[in-house]
């Protein structure tokens, strides 16, 4: 996430501010997130440095609970979202990767596909005709989409070549695009990137992502994976904007529904969900830069 990545976190007006927790000009309780994306951190770097492979039980718990933060929401916003085969079909989209990648999520994706449409036809019994059918259905099938498919490409690149430096790749990258965008709207923010959704997010924010981004994806390509600096200059603005775009969305789903945040997990940022709306796509642009150009 970026500069702004709380940005729908300000006070409601009503309550006792004074026994709120302190917030930056940025919008979020910035010692709970500090605290909360260290921890994180660190138990990240534990897990590829020492046991790697444990990376798909993180992605799949991960967004599991996600995935039922993301289904709550939907459903309280009016959108009937079939949560029991979400949850089962993206786990398999999910565990597919390991052995079959691309080819098992791909087969996984429309096996699911498959199953939210009958279960969504007969969730209200085969004699009574489904109500706003396309509607939740389309709602499902942006969730299996939006969740586990894109969270599919950040889970197999661990069993690649390198896959703990790759994964560390898309972790240090973004969290560069985040802290240089947080750094660079809150120091310089002026211009409104977009207003009406996320309002606290600038164009100065997106330079600061870009330049701190871009420099954190060269690093890691010679560094982490011993390779040429100049697939590094491709992957950080790519990731960058992707990111950015990821945020956005989340951002506008917050806002058609009315909502904050997804959830709260995790003090200072939010839900599971909060966290993992730019590293969605990010995951695929890695993966898929990475794969074509290492």
């Amino acid at each position: 996430m970026s500069d702004d990545s709380a940005s729908n976190r300000d006070n409601d007006g009503g309550g006792n501010t004074e026994a709120e927790p302190k917030k930056s000009r940025a919008g979020r309780d910035l010692p709970a997130a500090l605290g909360v994306g260290l921890s994180l951190g660190i138990g990240i770097i534990l897990i590829l440095l020492f046991a790697p492979k444990v990376w798909y039980v993180v992605v799949a718990v991960a967004f599991a609970i996600a995935t039922w933060e993301v289904t709550k929401r939907l459903r309280d916003g009016g959108y009937d979202v079939a949560l029991i085969p979400l949850l089962v079909g993206g786990q398999a989209i999910i565990w597919s990767s390991w052995p079959w990648g691309t080819t098992g999520v791909l087969v996984a994706f429309v096996a699911t596909l498959l199953v939210l449409m009958v279960w969504m036809l007969l969730a209200q019994g085969i004699n009574h005709a489904p109500v706003n059918y396309l509607k939740n259905l389309s709602a499902s099938v942006f969730v299996l989409a939006w969740l586990p498919l894109l969270a599919s490409f950040g889970a197999m690149m661990v069993v690649q070549d390198h896959g703990a430096a790759r994964v560390a790749t898309l972790m240090v990258v973004v969290v560069c695009s985040d802290v240089g965008g947080y750094a660079a709207g809150v120091l310089f923010g002026k211009h409104p990137m977009a207003p009406a959704i996320s309002p606290k997010k600038s164009w100065e924010g997106l330079a600061g992502s870009l330049l701190v981004g871009t420099a954190g994806a060269i690093g890691c390509v010679v560094w982490l994976l011993d390779s040429q600096w100049w697939i590094g200059l491709v992957l950080g603005p790519v990731l960058v904007v992707c990111a950015t775009l990821g945020d956005l969305v989340e951002s506008q789903i917050k806002r058609d529904l009315g909502i904050k945040d997804m959830g709260t997990l995790l003090p200072g940022h939010g839900g599971i969900m909060d966290r993992l709306d730019s590293l969605l796509p990010s995951a695929f642009i890695v993966w898929a830069v990475l794969t074509a150009l290492l």
